[in-house]
């Protein structure tokens, strides 16, 4: 039997190892590194506004499908809980990490002359398109898809979409962790990692209690709106939340989440079409870990953002969230455009966030999928059985 090493573990093994080496490596072979890390930070640079539009795209014109009323309530009780996600995490986060880091310490990291090693060839790759020509047009295709239920583009999109998604699986995934090694060594050899190790530890803790929290609160709502025992509820969901952490999938989980949905109570037809679509569109928990990370790595950076300032991230980023492909990492893939081009992320704290993210992105799926069971529920209360 083939043993094959997880993403996390081979994402800590490539931290470790990037540290370990880079703090004595001579400059030829850091310079090694950085070649391959400015050569890869080009190629997702290019690969972003495809996978922006390969996937919003269809994404949208299937919210055009389905039954109606019962769609545009699940799809509603989704996004909001998208962006109260977002807003937890925004003033859990500016509020309690600035206490354990200190401010502009990532600052030197950003300019390769001071302390980083370069690379050894330059090869650019420019996008077919911008990042938010790729997202006007996205929204635009996949309105349009929907309101006219043209089939041609919609079968186009779904092809594209699939080949997209074989590029972040075979090709961008894979490749993350040796990236992302190179980012580690680089930054040991330039001797600015300990103070971004710490940052790991805090963002995680934070995160998982965010996690947590979240789950409080709409199983809180539903068990106001079901008059039912909120925590009987979460404990009915845990084998989805369980189920999710080990394959880091809202989509593989899907029938797990189905059959504990069920047992709440919430009506089986509901259930069975409310929880396939939140498994696309809803992921509080991914939102609660892109913007506590996104704050982190803008703190170091020596930036302070405002509520006004990330507001409109979060907004954008509840429905970009639509476009996070079903493989380990989607929700971060689909959110890089608007990590350049809203809160002006460069490279190196583009694979930082990366990095950030993919250490507990199966807590974050876990708690999009076991949401699901709460939302199913409040959509079921809302549509008192109308017919699906």
């Amino acid at each position: 039997m083939k043993f094959k090493i997880g993403l996390l573990p081979r994402i800590i093994l490539a931290i470790a190892l990037g540290v370990l080496i880079g703090s004595f490596a001579p400059e030829w072979m850091a310079r090694i590194f950085a070649t391959f890390t400015a050569v890869f930070g080009n190629f997702l640079n290019f690969v972003v506004p495809l996978i922006i539009l390969g996937f919003i795209a269809p994404g949208i014109a299937k919210l055009g499908k389905g039954s109606g009323k019962l769609l545009g309530l699940a799809t509603g009780f989704a996004y909001a809980s998208t962006i109260v996600a977002g807003i937890l995490a925004f003033f859990a986060a500016s509020s309690i990490l600035p206490n354990f880091m200190e401010k502009g310490s990532m600052s030197g990291v950003d300019d390769p002359a001071e302390s980083l090693a370069t690379s050894f060839i330059d090869m650019p790759m420019e996008p077919v398109f911008g990042v938010m020509t790729a997202l006007i047009l996205a929204f635009l295709l996949g309105i349009g898809m929907a309101s006219t239920g043209s089939k041609t583009m919609f079968s186009f999109f779904e092809e594209f979409q699939s080949i997209i998604e074989k590029v972040i699986t075979y090709v961008i995934i894979p490749l993350l962790p040796f990236h992302i090694f190179g980012i580690f060594a680089n930054m040991a050899y330039g001797g600015a990692v300990a103070k971004i190790l710490s940052l790991f530890a805090v963002v995680f803790v934070l995160i998982l209690i965010l996690h947590w929290v979240m789950l409080v609160l709409q199983y809180s709502a539903a068990g106001a709106m079901t008059k039912k025992n909120p925590f009987f509820l979460l404990k009915t969901m845990l084998p989805a939340y369980f189920t999710a952490l080990g394959t880091q999938s809202s989509a593989a989980t899907i029938p797990v989440t189905v059959r504990q949905a069920r047992k709440t109570g919430a009506n089986e037809r509901v259930v069975d079409f409310a929880v396939p679509l939140f498994a696309t569109i809803h992921l509080s928990g991914s939102t609660i870990t892109l913007v506590s990370c996104s704050i982190g790595v803008l703190f170091l950076s020596g930036q302070t953002p405002s509520f006004t300032s990330f507001l409109p991230f979060i907004f954008m980023l509840g429905v970009t969230m639509i476009a996070a492909p079903g493989v380990p990492g989607g929700a971060v893939m689909a959110a890089l455009g608007l990590l350049e081009v809203m809160l002006g992320f460069d490279p190196t704290m583009i694979a930082l966030m990366i990095a950030l993210y993919m250490a507990q992105d199966s807590f974050g799926t876990a708690t999009n999928v076991t949401g699901d069971g709460a939302l199913a529920m409040i959509v079921d209360r809302f549509a008192n059985g109308k017919k699906v």
